[in-house]
């Protein structure tokens, strides 16, 4: 239900953004008020869980995650929704985290509970699959506000069910990081408002320059925090290894340019390609089976060549298939211009899932482990909004300078429907609006491509993989899915 919600809710972000009237740039926030408060909050979510009972705090954060579902399917304005969105990233950091916590406490150890992260695994896999149809069905046979209803019984069915079936856990005693939490979440907020900021109003606005310097500050106090907490949610120490400190670099800028193509593609197959909801869901499904594929083989060839050369040849084919999706113009069509590179892509995607899960937990005891991979799945969520947010301004400024180049042609032989249209809502009218759109996702491509090429070069100079990592590869450790 967590995974699937980040999907479902991009198949429907047209129709979203129609019915509230959202522009392109504040549009981003439906996506970034979610992941920015599930990456926030993540890691106090499962220390929350370990001191107050992981299977009570997870039926109250589904619980609340269904709230949130039901209060943005309600939604009467931007605001309204982006609240609940908010809102449900809240839940969703709560109940994710316990519920991987759960399993361990659940299955014995060994090949039970290994069974039991492959399920977990793969149910996670699937949700992104299940939502991307899912949002399609449920957006063109009845209303955008379904991909958030569709939570509610579904969160209702899960409560009533897990006392039924999960044990409650021990708990331990331990201390709250809330201060941390909150900095860290507010500081994002701010850097990723004062990029979409730039992106409507010029980087010399008031607010803008605001918003950067609160973030500076919220940021900073978040490090000073942390390194004084008894029990900091975000273990500085974690950074001090070579490897692991690579590793979520490499996460940070590959889920930039992750949740900058998904948004955008979203929006190009049907807007300017015109596909409908489903048929644009189905037109990502490739995407799915590729990074399964891609993840399998990966999987049974680290032991013998190690991590470094998938999380190098990963960047280096997402940033071709990027590079590919940069050639977009409005004759493009799906199956000459959109399939082969987002294949390309998620290609590179499955390699690095696996390679970059298994070095963050490398060399990390089992205590410690439930940090690294939450710290992994932060700086996931954290890094895509903040690259979505990046990828936004760059669309605008593209966008903005393409609508001053077309504006004299246009008017010069419009018709005087069009340029009533024009004056009334100060947007061109087909095709030519498509024409400003297209320009500026393309220029999102290319900003996307260079994350992932610095991805590339991270992976290549500072990831440095000893002979005791390849011994460890080869051994029975299984690293958790994040």
């Amino acid at each position: 239900m967590v995974v699937l919600d980040i999907t479902i809710v991009n198949i429907a972000l047209p129709h979203i953004q129609t019915a509230l009237d959202f522009s392109t740039e504040s549009l981003s926030w439906v996506v970034n008020a979610y992941t920015l408060t599930f990456g926030g909050l993540l890691l106090l979510g499962g220390r929350i869980g370990d001191i107050l009972g992981r299977r009570r705090v997870f039926i109250f954060g589904v619980l609340l995650f269904g709230l949130a579902s039901l209060l943005g399917g309600f939604a009467q304005n931007a605001g309204q929704l982006m609240a609940a969105r908010a809102l449900q990233g809240v839940g969703g950091a709560i109940a994710s985290p316990t519920a991987l916590a759960l399993i361990t406490t659940t299955f014995r150890e060994g090949p039970e509970r290994n069974r039991a992260f492959g399920v977990f695994a793969g149910v996670s896999a699937g949700g992104g699959a299940i939502g991307l149809l899912a949002g399609g069905v449920l957006v063109e046979w009845l209303d955008w506000r379904w991909v958030l209803f569709v939570n509610v019984p579904i969160a209702l069915l899960i409560a009533v069910a897990t006392p039924k079936v999960i044990r409650e856990s021990e708990r331990h005693a331990g201390h709250f990081d809330f201060a941390g939490a909150l900095l860290s979440t507010a500081g994002m907020v701010a850097l990723v408002y004062g990029f979409i900021r730039a992106s409507q109003d010029g980087w010399r606005d008031a607010l803008t320059l605001a918003s950067f310097g609160a973030a500076v500050v919220l940021l900073t106090l978040f490090v000073i925090n942390e390194r004084r907490s008894p029990q900091p949610i975000t273990p500085l120490h974690m950074f001090a290894d070579r490897n692991r400190a690579g590793t979520y670099a490499i996460m940070l800028f590959f889920a930039c340019a992750i949740f900058g193509m998904f948004f955008f593609l979203t929006l190009f197959v049907q807007n300017v390609l015109g596909f409908s909801p489903l048929r644009a869901g189905l037109a990502f499904l490739p995407v799915s089976a590729m990074v399964a594929v891609t993840a399998g083989i990966t999987s049974q060839l680290l032991p013998k060549f190690g991590p470094k050369p998938f999380m190098v040849t990963g960047s280096l084919l997402s940033a071709a298939g990027l590079a590919w999706l940069t050639q977009t113009d409005i004759h493009s069509t799906y199956l000459g211009s959109i399939l082969g590179p987002i294949l390309l892509f998620s290609a590179g995607m499955g390699m690095q899932f696996v390679s970059l899960t298994l070095m963050a937990l490398s060399n990390v005891t089992d205590r410690e482990s439930g940090a690294a991979s939450g710290l992994l799945n932060a700086t996931q969520q954290v890094g895509g909004s903040l690259g979505l947010s990046i990828l936004v301004t760059v669309f605008g400024t593209a966008s903005r300078n393409e609508a001053k180049d077309q504006a004299g042609a246009f008017l010069g032989t419009a018709t005087p429907e069009q340029k009533a249209f024009f004056a009334r809502t100060k947007q061109f009218p087909k095709p030519w609006s498509d024409q400003v759109l297209t320009s500026g996702v393309s220029a999102a491509f290319v900003a996307a491509a260079a994350f992932t090429l610095i991805a590339a070069l991270t992976a290549l100079f500072v990831i440095q993989v000893r002979p005791s990592d390849l011994a460890r590869l080869q051994g029975n450790h299984t690293p958790k899915p994040v």
